[in-house]
């Protein structure tokens, strides 16, 4: 039985929400089979005045799932070759949204299944533009429920594939769970700085090379 969650979820803050989905479950009924995985990556896209927003270039046929209701599917094609899942938030006529990323597939996937990055998650789970705007609080083809166990530390970073918007492309409004395998673009971590150590030749210091 589907248990989503309710639209008074969506209707907050779009970075409360992004990050709030991290540890939710993402279940997408095909048939008789149903797949589910566990959200560990989301990005937020605050409204018109944020640069990497769709939403910036006006209210357009494409873009307008965006300025509907919140708690529904915005669902858009990319390259001609990839669709993209995202939920909208906050209030009708915000123009915001936040995109799944990725998920840790949990049941229903095939073995091979890729699900590391929000194009691959979409091909995995059947998600087009066939769902585009469809009402994720009726738990019917695709929706999204409760935290299925507990989510670890979560992290936030600049967002991926924007750097077009300038200074919005760096801001933290990507989250993603800590250390988790599934997670598209992981930061790359500074390498410990280690002092040179020393040797003393004919009354010099110098450094070990």
């Amino acid at each position: 039985m589907a248990h989503p969650l309710p639209r008074e979820f969506y209707d907050r803050d779009t970075l409360q929400v992004a990050r709030s989905l991290i540890g939710c479950t993402i279940h997408r009924r095909v048939g008789r089979r149903t797949l589910v995985g566990r959200i560990v990556e989301t990005e937020a896209y605050v409204g018109p005045e944020d640069l990497a927003c769709h939403a910036s270039k006006g209210r357009t046929r494409r873009t307008e799932p965006m300025f509907g209701p919140p708690g529904h599917a915005y669902v858009y094609f990319i390259y001609g070759l990839h669709h993209c899942f995202n939920a909208v938030t906050e209030g009708q006529g915000s123009g915001t949204a936040v995109l799944v990323r990725a998920v840790e597939p949990i049941s229903g996937f095939s073995g091979d299944a890729r699900t590391n990055g929000p194009a691959r998650l979409t091909k995995a789970m059947a998600i087009d533009r066939g769902l585009d705007r469809l009402d994720l609080t009726l738990g019917e083809e695709l929706w999204l429920e409760e935290a299925s166990r507990p989510v670890g530390s979560i992290e936030s970073g600049r967002r991926i594939g924007v750097d077009y918007a300038g200074e919005w492309a760096a801001r933290p409004y990507r989250f993603w769970e800590a250390k988790n395998p599934w997670v598209s673009v992981l930061p790359r971590r500074k390498a410990p700085v280690v002092e040179a150590t020393v040797h003393r030749t004919s009354g010099k210091d110098r450094p070990r090379r």
